[in-house]
Parts: structure tokens; C-alpha cells; sequence
């Protein structure tokens, strides 16, 4: 592969020394072509116009210097060298017209010359991937008898920085912000939450219940509990995940607690169920409300007693194991329509957290947003963002009360991944973000009808009796955003968000009060 360097005209340093002199002195762009162990063989060297002469001197060495490296004179034009914005959009243009060319050369983009300004610019291009190079920087060495100075390759490829910069991040993340992955978020009650289940973490051993709807990031926080009790010495063995919803039948029991060698047809072989595995360690079942009656009896004697029987054993197997269970349901409405034992729920309800929806943590979506893109960057091998508009679009639709997010943070990882595949060079845009609101949009529309709560639960029966078919399906629609939202304000917002734009006033509270009280009833009642 040809080696490529991309440097900027050092006005000042490059002009050192005149006639023979030159040679003796270290000159940065001349020094580029004087390391044995790189050889160049295009030098794209740009310049401003008023420097063109020193331009064309330098070419000149670099070429008498290094026969076989070509030299590509580039003119720009900065009238303020020290303007951010006017040299960035000069180098971003560069940039995005030079006909890279990553499968046939090597670049390398020399951060020695220039202002501050132009070496701060570089270094964000490279970093962003408009310019697929590692970086190079040049000094003199120390005694200033070598003309060729010293070089160092700074490479920004950050799959290869994968495992330092993972080991760093777990040295410095502790308590509250580890279990949060880090990310800076906004919610009060979230915050307080994730605070406490930190000191239970790390004191009790005892069951925690994680309710939440699917997507909340229930699995992930179960693993972090686990990952902060290993840090801390309080477990020595293994993570095991189930997600209960995929046991079923005679299954379930072999795949929890295991089973002896002909325990029944098709058992072969002796097998260890989860519990076993889980020994020292901690067991997450996600979706625990989806288990048998039979298994849960059996997971209450396990629990309780650090034993069970396998299936078709006549000796019980040891396992002390912590629990975690996570679940999408009402596990007390499961318990009042016999689908789930009271013991159990009694057992594993000591301490009990509901993560909320992403659409009840709106504040959290943009630290959310950054954490993804951070993911999609490791993933894909370079750096993933938005442009400065893009997002604020983006993160507009996000926000709004429109934006269902039913599958949660889900459906924000995949949206990420989707437009981070899309980007070129790494820069997602405003029409990327305008295709995948559209698609986000489908997608929520798609989704089963709701099941929207029953009047009876509000009105009474002369009510109930007087109200018009119409109203009934209205109402029930509006009392379901009502309990959906977190205060009054939001429900407005999400019930008039076409309508605000043609009225004088704005207040949608104050209509979604008089909405309500044409039937009586009050917001907090309902939220109730």
C-alpha cells in the first residue's frame, strides 16, 4: 500500500535556514520524508495563496530529499487562521472532496503544522472518520543535530484501544454511576432508585424484584447488580440468565433444576439445571410471572432452603445462589387470578423496583442517545455522531409526547444502530434522521390495538348509563394518557399537539382540566 501524508505549510518552521543552512535545521513538512522507517510516497501539502512561493521551496526539498514521493501543492484560503468555524468548514471541505482511497493507501495527517486552531480542526476530522488516517506529529530531537527529528503515529482506530479503554472505565465507574452504565442521567426518582439499589447490592444478598415494561433495561441492570457484587468480592460465581418465557412443559423443571440420567424418555445424560450453575453466584429469571405453578413451588423451596431435587434424584443438590426476577406483569394481580403463588411473591418482593419507560424519562434520552452512540462507535470500529441540526432534530421527535418508544430502550439502540449503519463517515445527517423518524413512526403504528381502561373504574352507574358511544371510546383514551403521563402538563401536550398550533392560547392543561371536569373527574384521581 502507498504511504499518503496530509499536512498544512508550516509558515514559520518550514522557512527555516536559507541556501545550505536549511539542510542543517529541523523543518516539519521536510522532516516528514526523512524517516527511514516510513517512506512517502504523496506528500498533499496545502497552503494559503500569500505563502505560495515558500510553497513551492519546500515541494521542491521534499522531492530532492525523497525522489519517489510525489508532491501535491493544495491552495485554501483562511483570512483568520484563528477563526474555528471558517477553518474547519475550509479543512471539512478539504476533507470531503479528496479522493480517499483506504483499500489501496495508508494516510497519515501531519498535526505538527499550522495554528492551534487547524491542528484542533484536524485532529476532529480524523476522529469523526471524514479523513481515514492515523495521526502524525514531528519534533526536533532533543540535541537539534538531526534534521529529521522525531516522528510519532498517533492511531485513532479505537477498536484497538477496546480493552484499555474498557479497564479504565470500570477502575473509575463506581456505585450508582456503574449500575447506570455510566451515563449521566437526569431522572430524580431514577436516580434515587439506582442510588438504593446500590446499597442493597452491595449489603443483602436477599431476592430483588425488577418490574418494568419490556425494554425498560431490565436484563441490563440485573447484570450490572451482578458485575458491581463481583467488584466487591460478595459473589464468587457465575451470572446465569433465563428469560422464563421460553420454558415450557416437563422442560422447565429439567432446565432450572436439572435432571438424572433416565429421569424420563430421551434423558440420557445426567444434566445441571440453572440453579446449579448459579452456585455462588447470582441467577436473573426475567419474565419470572411466566413460570408454571409447579416450578415456582419448587423455586420457594430453593430459595429458602439452598436445595432441591432434580428431576428423578433421590438426594437433593446444594446451590446458594442470589436471586434476581424480572417481570413485565402485575405479579399481585397474577396472584389474586391464581396464576402465581402468594409465597413466592411474598419472598422474592423484599425489595421490589419498577424501572420506568423511556417515555416517562424523556430528560434521559439525550445521555441516553450519547451512551448508543458511544456502543455503535465500538461496534462498527470508528466514531459515530450527528451533525449539530441532525440532532437537534432527532432528539426533538424523541422528547415529543408523540414518541411512544413502546419497545423503549430497544427501540433507541436500534434506531442508533440504523442510522449509524447509514452515515457515511460516521455522520448521521438530517435526512438520515428524517427517513428513520418516519420508520420509528410505522413501526409504533403497526403495534396491537391498546387496551384502554374500563369506565367503571371512574363513573358510577348513572353515569355509566347516560354517556354516548362516542364519548365512552374518547374518554377511555383520555384517561389512559392521563395515567400514562407524569403530570397534567404532559397529557395536555400529548392530547392537543395538532390543535395548540391554531388556538390563541397554549395552556393545555387548563383544556384537558375543563375535558375532565365535564364528567367529573379530577387528573391526580386518575393518576390515582
Amino acid at each position: 500500500m502507498k504511504n499518503v501524508v496530509i499536512g498544512f505549510l508550516g509558515s514559520a518552521k518550514d522557512s527555516m535556514g536559507r541556501g545550505k543552512k536549511r539542510w542543517q535545521l529541523w523543518r516539519p513538512s521536510v522532516a516528514c520524508v526523512m524517516q527511514p522507517e516510513l517512506p512517502v510516497d504523496r506528500f498533499v501539502l496545502l497552503h494559503e495563496q500569500r505563502d505560495s512561493r515558500l510553497a513551492n521551496n519546500v515541494g521542491t526539498d521534499i522531492s530532492e530529499v525523497s525522489a519517489n514521493t510525489e508532491v501535491q501543492l493544495h491552495q485554501v484560503s483562511l483570512p483568520d487562521p484563528w477563526d474555528f468555524a471558517q477553518v474547519y468548514a475550509v479543512l471539512l471541505d478539504f476533507a470531503e472532496h479528496y479522493p480517499f482511497n483506504p483499500e489501496e493507501e495508508r494516510y497519515f495527517l501531519h498535526i505538527t503544522t499550522g495554528t492551534h486552531v487547524t491542528q484542533i480542526c484536524w485532529f476532529l476530522l480524523c476522529e469523526a472518520n471524514y479523513i481515514p488516517a492515523a495521526l502524525m506529529q514531528t519534533a526536533p530531537d532533543r540535541e537539534g543535530r538531526n534534521p529529521a527529528g522525531t516522528c510519532q503515529l498517533i492511531d485513532l482506530d479505537l477498536s484497538k484501544y477496546d480493552a484499555l479503554s474498557s479497564r479504565f472505565r470500570r477502575q473509575h465507574l463506581e456505585g450508582a454511576d456503574f449500575l447506570k452504565s455510566g451515563i449521566d442521567t437526569c431522572n430524580g426518582q431514577f436516580n434515587a432508585m439506582i442510588q438504593q439499589i446500590e446499597r442493597v447490592a452491595i449489603r443483602s444478598s436477599a431476592p430483588i424484584l425488577i418490574t418494568g415494561p419490556t425494554g425498560a433495561g431490565k436484563s441490563q441492570l440485573a447484570k450490572r447488580i451482578f458485575q458491581l457484587k463481583q467488584r466487591r468480592g460478595s459473589v464468587r460465581g457465575d451470572f446465569v440468565a433465563i428469560n422464563c418465557a421460553t420454558l415450557r412443559g416437563d422442560s422447565a423443571m429439567s432446565a432450572l433444576f436439572g435432571h438424572q440420567r433416565g429421569a424420563f424418555t430421551g434423558a440420557q445424560q445426567a444434566r445441571k439445571g440453572l440453579l446449579t450453575r448459579a452456585d455462588k453466584g447470582l441467577l436473573f429469571l426475567d419474565e419470572i410471572g411466566e413460570l408454571g405453578l409447579d416450578e415456582q413451588a419448587m423455586l420457594l423451596h430453593a430459595i429458602e432452603e439452598k436445595s432441591f431435587y432434580p428431576v428423578g434424584a433421590d438426594h437433593p443438590v446444594q446451590s446458594d445462589f442470589q436471586l434476581i426476577a424480572g417481570t413485565n406483569r402485575d405479579l399481585q394481580l397474577e396472584v389474586e387470578a391464581g396464576r402465581f403463588r402468594e409465597d413466592l411473591l411474598a419472598r422474592i418482593n423484599l425489595w421490589s423496583y419498577e424501572l420506568p419507560g423511556l417515555r416517562h424519562r424523556r430528560e434521559d434520552i439525550a445521555p441516553n442517545l450519547d451512551y448508543e452512540l458511544q456502543q455503535a462507535t465500538q461496534l462498527l470500529g470508528y466514531k459515530v455522531g450527528f451533525n449539530r441540526t441532525a440532532r437537534e432534530h432527532y432528539l426533538q421527535f424523541a422528547q415529543h409526547g408523540d414518541a411512544l418508544w413502546l419497545g423503549n430502550f430497544r427501540d433507541l439502540n436500534a434506531s442508533v444502530q440504523r442510522m449509524a449503519t447509514l452515515a457515511e463517515g460516521g455522520r448521521i445527517n438530517e435526512d438520515i434522521v428524517a427517513e428513520e423518524k418516519q420508520r420509528l413512526q410505522r413501526g409504533w403504528r403497526r403495534q396491537p390495538a391498546e387496551d384502554l381502561p374500563a369506565l367503571d373504574e371512574v363513573l358510577d352507574a348513572e353515569q355509566l348509563a347516560s354517556i354516548d358511544l362516542f364519548d365512552e371510546y374518547q374518554l377511555r383514551k383520555v384517561i389512559a394518557v392521563c395515567r400514562d403521563s407524569a403530570s397534567q402538563s404532559e397529557a395536555g401536550r400529548r392530547l392537543f399537539n395538532r390543535s395548540r398550533e391554531r388556538k390563541s392560547s397554549s395552556n393545555d392543561a387548563h383544556r384537558l382540566r375543563q375535558y375532565l371536569a365535564r364528567f367529573g373527574l379530577v387528573f391526580d384521581d386518575l393518576k390515582k
